[in-house]
């Protein structure tokens, strides 16, 4: 039997973060391939270190997309987030390129041709979930702690908050009573910071913030509030520590509350089910709990290299559910084509909406009038709650 009253834990890392950095210049390149041609197939990968920034991986694309333009669109994507640090600085920092052709049996397996409709990328488990613990239908937890850093960089690009630097990490630990969260124990907070600030103000100042988030009465107590708990964070980001694409997996998807399938996301076209089953297990989950039929639901689907069509299609709503679980998955099916292809244009994912999904995570987000994010849609909820009326 689960435990109904518990403590749980989720983290979330900066758009600074070294890990987040090789995120975003994946995804940014990524979407450089994809706006000038949204069926270039994509899968690089980045590494980021002191005054270093190294891509790797294969490609099928324009040839416009050269060497000179991968590494402006990586500078780009260090200035955005904002490093101009003597260890790692987006004019200076050392470009290796390490790009190249797409493997012909990877593509064989993959293309559509003939009869053969496109198959999956890779073989692989995707797993999707969605809770009511939060207005996004998303794990409290990992909702408030994404929340916390996107605020504080907020505040450093805006400079409302004098002495910031980019990397930063956060931690929420949350008190359930009958599997819902009722208050926060404890919160971490760490984020890089230049010589001259004041601990006691940066303290301060996050506090304010925490509690901003934070719903009202849930702080936690002061002696378990923690910034910057070894003192101070002057050094930080790819100088001092290493960065690399798909690191960050749990932080990406829902802090540890639901089953992670492995596979990284950022640098991946969505041809790629890592990615794309990936977001529409999200998808499905999300509508399912949106329309009522469940508090909580977890999704899982199975791909084969080259396959079209899922191997398994598992819905699991925790003992929640108010509807046949196996007729759900039928159900499901008809609703929306999970091949490739379908999953592709149901969500119309070959358009350059990636490098905004490298921080602060890919679920709980809100989707944008240009597609991105648009596995947050609950346009399903109607057609759900009519089949199962």
């Amino acid at each position: 039997m689960s435990l109904r009253n518990y403590l749980f834990t989720s983290e979330s890392v900066s758009e600074g973060h070294p890990d987040k950095v090789a995120d975003r210049i994946s995804d940014a390149i990524l979407d450089a391939y994809l706006s000038d041609d949204p069926q270039s197939r994509v899968a690089v990968e980045t590494m980021v270190t002191t005054n270093r920034i190294i891509v790797s991986g294969e490609v099928r694309g324009s040839d416009k997309i050269t060497e000179a333009v991968l590494e402006q669109v990586a500078r780009d994507a260090v200035r955005d987030i904002g490093y101009e640090q003597e260890g790692f600085h987006w004019q200076t920092a050392k470009f290796d390129c390490h790009i190249h052709a797409q493997s012909a049996d990877i593509a064989m397996g993959v293309d559509a041709a003939g009869n053969k409709d496109e198959g999956a990328g890779d073989q692989g488990i995707m797993f999707g979930y969605a809770c009511n613990e939060t207005e996004e239908l998303m794990p409290a937890t990992i909702q408030y702690s994404h929340e916390i850093l996107r605020v504080l960089a907020e505040a450093r690009h805006s400079g409302a908050m004098p002495g910031l630097e980019p990397d930063a990490k956060s931690q929420v630990t949350l008190r359930y009573e009958n599997y819902l969260p009722v208050e926060a124990t404890s919160v971490v907070v760490s984020t890089q910071h230049k010589e001259s600030a004041s601990q006691e103000e940066l303290r301060e100042f996050i506090r304010a913030l925490v509690i901003d988030v934070l719903p009202e009465g849930w702080m936690c107590p002061e002696e378990e509030f923690y910034v910057n708990p070894t003192g101070q964070f002057i050094i930080g980001g790819p100088d001092g520590d290493t960065g690399l694409t798909g690191r960050k997996i749990i932080v990406d998807t829902y802090g540890g509350a639901a089953p992670h399938g492995g596979g990284a996301f950022s640098g991946k076209d969505p041809t790629k089910v890592d990615r794309s089953a990936a977001y529409v297990a999200r998808y499905l989950a999300k509508n399912l709990v949106a329309a009522g039929l469940a508090t909580s639901c977890t999704m899982q689907l199975s791909y084969a290299i080259g396959v079209s069509r899922p191997l398994s299609v598992y819905v699991d709503m925790h003992g929640t559910g108010q509807v046949d679980e196996m007729r759900l998955g039928e159900v499901l099916q008809q609703m929306v084509d999970l091949s490739p292809r379908g999953i592709r244009e149901h969500l119309g994912l070959s358009r350059p909406i990636y490098a905004r999904t490298a921080a602060y995570g890919h679920f709980g987000r809100t989707p944008t009038e240009d597609g991105g994010f648009s596995w947050e849609k609950t346009d399903l909820v109607e057609a759900l709650r009519s089949e199962f009326a």
